[in-house]
C-alpha cells in the first residue's frame, strides 16, 4: 500500500496506532488539529488539518489508499460543538475521499451508536441504531453515511463500534474493555481485509463478559486475545452495589445513556490519559 491517512493522530487511540500504521504503508500521513505530534516515524509525515474543511480533507486524502478516519470530539457535547467536526466532519472525509478515489475508510465509530439498548440483550452487529447521545447520533450519522457511499459510490468502509478503549476501571469496562493490542489488530484487519463492502464490527476484546456479538463480521478476521476478567474481582469491589434502575447501569452506552443530552460522558469516567508520546 503507498499511502494510508490517519485523522486524529494526537488523540489517545490514535496516538497508539500511528507506529503500526506506520509499518503498513510506504507513507503514512498523520493529522490533527495541534502544530506537531513529536518524533515521527520512519515513513510517517504530519498535516495539521481540519475536519471542517472540505478543501483541507480533500488535499490532505490526495493520493490515499485508505483513510483512518479517529478524528473528532470525543464526547458528548451540545449539539453545536458535535455537528462541527463529528457530522460534518465525517461527510468531508467520504466525499474527499470519493473525490480522490480513495479506496476504503476505516472508521472509529462507537457502542453509543447503539448505547440506550439494555446490556442484558446481547445485540449483534446489526442492531438498530439506538443512540444514548449527540455524539452517539452522530457516530449513527457516518455509519449510514458510510452504507450510503458504498451502495452509490463504491467506497469500502468499516465501521468499528469501540466500547471502552482505557484502562479498566469500573464494572462496566469488564465486559466493554478494548486492549490497545486488539485495537491495533482490529484496525490492522479493518485494512488489510481483501473486500470488506460496507461493514459494522464491534472493538471489544475477548471479555469473559462480552456483552456483543461479532459472529456476523467474523470475515474481517478480527481474533481479540485480551480479556478483562483479571481485572474483574478488583473492578467489582471498587464499583460497590450498583442501582438496577440507573440506566447507566443497564445500557450499552454506561454513564453515556443516563446524562443529559449536551453533558459529558467522560467526566464521570476516570479515564487515564495514557496518550502515547513520541
Amino acid at each position: 500500500m503507498k499511502k494510508i491517512v490517519l485523522t486524529g493522530a494526537a488523540g489517545r487511540l490514535g496516538s497508539h496506532l500511528r507506529e503500526p500504521l506506520s509499518k503498513m504503508a510506504d507513507q503514512l500521513v498523520s493529522s490533527d488539529l495541534k502544530d506537531d505530534v513529536g518524533t515521527l516515524y520512519d515513513g510517517e509525515t504530519y498535516v495539521k488539518a481540519d475536519l471542517t474543511s472540505l478543501d483541507d480533507m480533500t488535499a490532505l486524502l490526495e493520493g490515499a489508499d485508505m483513510v483512518v478516519h479517529f478524528g473528532a470530539y470525543g464526547d458528548e457535547a451540545p449539539f453545536d460543538t458535535i455537528l462541527g467536526p463529528n457530522i460534518i466532519g465525517a461527510y468531508n472525509v467520504w466525499e474527499a475521499a470519493y473525490k480522490n478515489g480513495v479506496r476504503r475508510v476505516v472508521y472509529a465509530s462507537s457502542i453509543h451508536a447503539v448505547g440506550m439498548h439494555p446490556k442484558n440483550e446481547f445485540i449483534g452487529i446489526d442492531a438498530p441504531h439506538r443512540p444514548d447521545t449527540f455524539y452517539g447520533l452522530a457516530k449513527c450519522f457516518a455509519e449510514d453515511l458510510a452504507s450510503m457511499y458504498w451502495d452509490k459510490r463504491g467506497i469500502e468502509a468499516v465501521c468499528m463500534r469501540i466500547l471502552s478503549a482505557a484502562n479498566v476501571g469500573n464494572p462496566r469496562a469488564v465486559g466493554s474493555w478494548l486492549s490497545y493490542n486488539d485495537l491495533i489488530q482490529l484496525v490492522t484487519r479493518a485494512i488489510d481485509t481483501p473486500v470488506t463492502g460496507f461493514a459494522v464490527i464491534y472493538g471489544v476484546s475477548n471479555n469473559d463478559r462480552a456483552p456483543v456479538d461479532n459472529a456476523k463480521a467474523s470475515f474481517l478476521g478480527y481474533r481479540p486475545e485480551d480479556n478483562a476478567e483479571q481485572f474483574a474481582s478488583e473492578a467489582f469491589a471498587q464499583g460497590g452495589v450498583l442501582d438496577a434502575q440507573d440506566v447507566g447501569n443497564m445500557c450499552h452506552g454506561g454513564p453515556f445513556a443516563s446524562v443529559e443530552l449536551g453533558n459529558s460522558g467522560v467526566a464521570t469516567m476516570n479515564i487515564i490519559d495514557d496518550t502515547k508520546k513520541t
